[in-house]
């Protein structure tokens, strides 16, 4: 098991640029698969979640071709998947596996999803359920709660589906079923989660709207193959953000960052908190937002975290807390009872390590509350092969005295490889 330990730093200072989005990626992959004709995407994310949704295309079929700069996908069409010979691993990525559940439910062939353990232990039963409602046949354990799945595809009916959660992942299964669905698909969420998908289906000529409250699309149409420029990832970037907020004389410049209105909690909750956040060169990509963001080192206060705000930041959660770890008051966190079903239980992962490091911090049923500590101590941190707790731990570690220490460091490979070298790149010790 790799380890990986960091030390306290004098300032955090350069000009970076941090990886493709996870979540654009993995819909590039899929929505371009199931296009006609030849789709491009550049700044596409090289980790291990979104290479799993690329080699499920490729099992079903697809070619998809990758020059080191260029992903070349040539879609065969909503209709040109093959059945997969083998069972398809999605390693521990949950966009995979519950976004294809919904994609294989109307296909004419049958498939089995699994994946590493902890993505086995996860929920699946949130798109499961309402698959079920469109006539899918889905098998799995539990009940249908947990992975493998075993999916015989075939004819989808289209519903009105209300979810109790505001979570993207079911949004799009329900969307990508839908695309093969008789009639139109209606999905309401109790607030706005993230809308690449609803983004990206436009691009590719896709009959779908979007109204406060939901989204409704329109089965049956076809994709057109559209080129696709993968903007940087606004969670991965959340990292550098709030190790350039925690250690004092830090200034970061990081490019070309996705600044969805949908993904930008992060920002509303950490210049509540008093950051020093400022957007350039605002633009727009493939039809998406993108800008520079020039981040400072600042004196964060406690605030209240909850409501609408909660899933338009809720990958952002772990280094949230160690930002509210450094803040002046008690931080209160609400309605984020989702963290608990992530890679781990994230409420519990940051409470214990946090604790560690010298934090006074109380968890409730749906989130924690943390005083801020003004200095944290170095310690000895679990992952819990979680790859979002293991670097908001290193980033705390920028800001302690002694030396942090994580354990089982291999999981950040999943969304950002690289991550340890350009973290060492920027911390001036």
């Amino acid at each position: 098991m790799q380890s990986f330990t960091v030390q306290c730093a004098k300032t955090v200072r350069g000009d970076i640029t941090v990886p493709g989005d996870k979540s654009i990626s993995h819909r590039s992959i899929m929505f371009g698969s199931l296009a006609t004709g030849t789709t491009k995407v550049t700044g596409f994310l090289r980790g291990e979640d979104a290479l799993a949704t690329l080699e499920a295309f490729r099992a079903m079929g697809i070619q998809i071709d990758d020059d080191g700069s260029t992903i070349t996908i040539h879609g065969k069409g909503l209709h040109g998947l093959s059945e997969p010979s083998d069972v398809l691993d999605c390693g521990n990525s949950g966009t995979s596996m519950r976004l294809l559940t919904g994609l294989l439910a109307g296909q004419g062939f049958f498939s089995v999803l699994t994946g590493d353990k902890y993505l086995r232990a996860r929920p699946m039963k949130r798109v499961v359920g309402p698959l079920t409602k469109m006539g899918a046949r889905i098998l799995g354990r539990d009940g249908g709660e947990k992975a493998p799945l075993a999916i015989q595809g075939g004819k989808l009916t289209g519903i009105e589906y209300t979810s109790p959660v505001s979570s993207a992942q079911v949004k799009s299964a329900l969307m990508l079923a839908g695309l093969y669905a008789e009639g139109t698909t209606t999905i309401y969420e109790p607030h706005l989660s993230r809308d690449h998908s609803e983004r990206m289906l436009r691009h590719f000529g896709a009959h779908i709207e979007s109204f406060e409250g939901g989204v409704r699309l329109t089965g049956g149409v076809d994709l057109k193959a559209a080129d696709i420029a993968v903007p940087a990832d606004i969670s991965s970037a959340a990292f550098f953000m709030v190790a350039a907020l925690i250690v004092p004389g830090s200034e970061l410049l990081i490019r070309n960052v996705g600044v969805n209105p949908t993904r930008t909690g992060i920002l509303d909750i950490l210049k509540a908190m008093g950051a020093d956040i400022a957007l350039e060169n605002e633009r727009e990509q493939s039809g998406e937002p993108v800008a520079d963001l020039r981040v400072r080192h600042s004196q964060l206060k406690a605030i209240e975290i909850s409501g609408e705000v909660v899933p338009r930041a809720i990958d952002e959660f772990p280094v949230i807390c160690v930002a509210a770890a450094l803040a002046e008051g008690t931080t209160r966190v609400k309605d984020a009872a989702e963290l608990r079903v992530k890679e781990t239980d994230r409420i519990a992962a940051m409470a214990k390590n946090l604790a560690k490091a010298g934090v006074g911090i109380v968890e409730t049923p749906d989130g924690m509350e943390i005083t801020g500590a003004g200095k944290l101590a170095g310690c000895q941190a679990e992952s819990f092969g979680d790859h979002r707790i293991a670097m908001s731990m290193l980033v705390a570690g920028l800001a302690a005295g002694g030396a942090t220490t994580v354990d089982d460091t291999e999981c950040i490979a999943t969304s950002f490889p690289g991550f340890l070298d350009l973290l060492t790149e920027v911390a001036v010790r």
